[in-house]
């Protein structure tokens, strides 16, 4: 979701016991908006500048505690509340799925005897808890250079470093969110904070949730944090192409297969894991009797109720979570009216999988932003790039000592007279390369545009959109009560589009990201093999073998069109001549 849209989520849902997530990755956009609320709820500020002493850890911490203190008293007002006030104690209520506390508390609405009412109404209220303040970290955003004077960092005090440091001496009872891979010196550093220990109950005060693209490598990074003392609390699968922001895409392996693989070895994961994580928790005088608790959600392309109940009851998945919808929700997110309704209209044409990000990473990408559009001026002005104000993503020495951002100013034009002066390139492959260079957008500094214009905060920053390829399916601003309705299947938010099954539509995702990459090798802009191309359309059809396979229990409704629509796409894949591996003319 970026680092503007969801920097406030927990404080118009948590109440209603709605977990969300905050990026740590701007603590720029982080103090301005502690600023924001202090004054929004009359609190004192005391400001944590920039270049102070450990100054980007004591934001996270002074924003995190903030949330915190405003979460708790918001919620401790809701449980006081009255039921027959129908105020936020019922919507608490009503918001639940069908289950065990949504029937005890439509018991208490049916229940005629004042006494007994007013019992269950006190058991009512003993279940209800607030929604978790939860936090990310990319685990790959961890900048060696100060942000505000330039000068080198220690090992112990970069971005990712100070993130975690920010979070774990705050007072929050949650997760961090770790993506984007393995940081074996960030995860080293969490066994320095007890919090990230079992207390002597077993309690974990902050666990970690680590987002996975395969069950290879939810055992590699379990393992390693596990010889830490550290456990994985929650393994998250997002699907490599079918989320939104920075997409990483698999070797066109699908996510119903991969899904498939951790229902099968769950358990043999924490049979694994857990006598590597007792031998180093009794490293440290620490004890437990067994295995705390480890969830497996899944994220990526989640779209409607059916889908949401096949993957929980096929795949025996704990959660879905959803992104990109919410963006059409401004009760919860910060979006402001002008690109709530760009997101409202966008179709394929709209949103699509760029290279917008420095990172050298895919990422979904609104084309029609205010960012975009400010990135096409500056092209056209013979003057691409940013002037890189905030400095988050400076990781390129390729043409110079110190780092310096793939989307400033600074790197497009060395790269651009670089590319122009090269000989193996015809003029065909230059300008593809230009292209490609001059699409890095400046995410880190725009992804905050949005939050600051809903709050009336001056910034001179671009709205920039990381909306992925469900948001071109969702076309009604929507109230929080009608998305929570939409996911648990109250009401149909998609009655009337023709969209297909998010794991049709995966497919294509890979088919049109396959397609593209061969593409890049014929333009120079990759090196993929024979041999890479051949894995990958083999690994989609061994999904789409798979799909056939389990439609009878994955698809209730549809199911013929679903069929049909893997027939196409298989014939299409199989009709596929890759143009740099065809054969020679006779």
């Amino acid at each position: 979701m970026g680092t503007g849209f969801t920097i406030d989520t927990c404080l118009k849902v948590a109440r209603y016991g709605i977990h969300s997530v905050i990026s740590l990755g701007d603590d720029e956009l982080i103090e301005r908006v502690r600023k924001y609320h202090c004054a929004q709820h009359g609190l004192p500020y005391e400001e944590v500048a920039g270049g102070s002493d450990g100054y980007r850890a004591r934001r996270i911490t002074a924003y995190l505690n903030q949330l915190d203190r405003l979460v708790k008293a918001q919620f401790d007002a809701v449980r006081q509340q009255p039921f027959e006030s129908r105020e936020d104690i019922s919507r608490y209520f009503d918001l639940l799925p069908d289950g065990e506390l949504k029937s005890r508390y439509r018991k208490m609405t049916e229940e005629l005897d004042p006494v007994r009412k007013d019992q269950l109404q006190i058991e009512l209220r003993q279940f209800m808890k607030p929604g978790r303040i939860d936090v990310n970290i990319m685990t790959k955003v961890d900048g060696s250079i100060d942000h505000h004077d330039n000068h080198p960092l220690e090992s112990d005090e970069t971005d990712a470093l100070t993130g975690l440091k920010g979070f774990a001496e705050s007072c929050v009872e949650s997760s961090v969110i770790f993506s984007a891979g393995m940081n074996p010196r960030l995860y080293g550093a969490i066994a320095n904070y007890p919090d990230f220990f079992p207390d002597s109950s077993g309690c974990i005060k902050k666990r970690v949730t680590l987002k996975v693209s395969d069950y290879r490598s939810a055992e590699i990074q379990g393992r390693f944090l596990a010889k830490k003392g550290i456990w994985v609390s929650e393994w998250r699968f997002e699907s490599g192409l079918n989320c939104g922001g920075h997409a990483f895409a698999t070797q066109g392996i699908l996510m119903g297969p991969i899904l498939e693989e951790f229902k099968n070895r769950r358990v043999e994961l924490v049979e694994k894991i857990y006598p590597v994580y007792e031998t180093a928790l009794a490293k440290t005088g620490r004890q437990i009797t067994g295995p705390p608790m480890s969830g497996f959600t899944v994220q990526g392309g989640v779209g409607t109720h059916a889908e949401h109940d096949a993957i929980l009851n096929h795949f025996d998945v704990d959660a879905t979570g959803w992104g990109s919808s919410f963006l059409l929700v401004p009760e919860v997110v910060r979006i402001d009216e002008k690109h709530l309704e760009k997101v409202r209209v966008a179709g394929e044409n709209e949103i699509k999988l760029t290279r917008s990000s420095p990172l050298g990473i895919q990422f979904w990408n609104l084309q029609t932003s205010d960012s975009e559009a400010s990135r096409h001026e500056r092209i056209a002005e013979g003057n691409a790039g940013s002037k890189c104000p905030h400095k988050f993503l400076k990781f390129n020495t390729e043409f110079t000592a110190k780092p310096i951002c793939r989307s400033s100013t600074v790197y497009q034009t060395l790269k651009i007279d670089e590319i122009s002066g090269r000989d193996d390139l015809n003029e065909e492959q230059k300008a593809a390369h230009i292209k490609e260079t001059t699409e890095r957008a400046c995410i880190c500094h725009d992804l905050s545009a949005a939050a600051l214009k809903v709050m009336n905060l001056a910034t001179t920053a671009k709205e920039a959109i990381c909306v992925g390829p469900n948001g071109r399916f969702f076309d009604k601003v929507s109230t929080l009560r009608e998305m929570v309705d939409h996911i648990y299947g109250r009401i149909d938010l998609l009655k009337e589009k023709k969209r297909p099954h998010m794991f049709v539509n995966e497919l294509k995702l890979y088919i049109e990201n396959m397609a593209e990459e061969a593409e890049r090798v014929r333009l120079k802009l990759s090196d993929q093999s024979s041999e890479y191309f051949e894995e990958y359309k083999l690994n989609l059809m061994k999904g789409i073998e798979y799909y056939r396979e389990q439609a009878d229990q994955l698809i209730i409704k549809g199911r013929e069109r679903f069929l049909e629509q893997l027939d196409a796409l298989a014939n299409e894949i199989d009709a596929m001549v890759l143009p740099m591996f065809a054969p020679n003319p006779a």
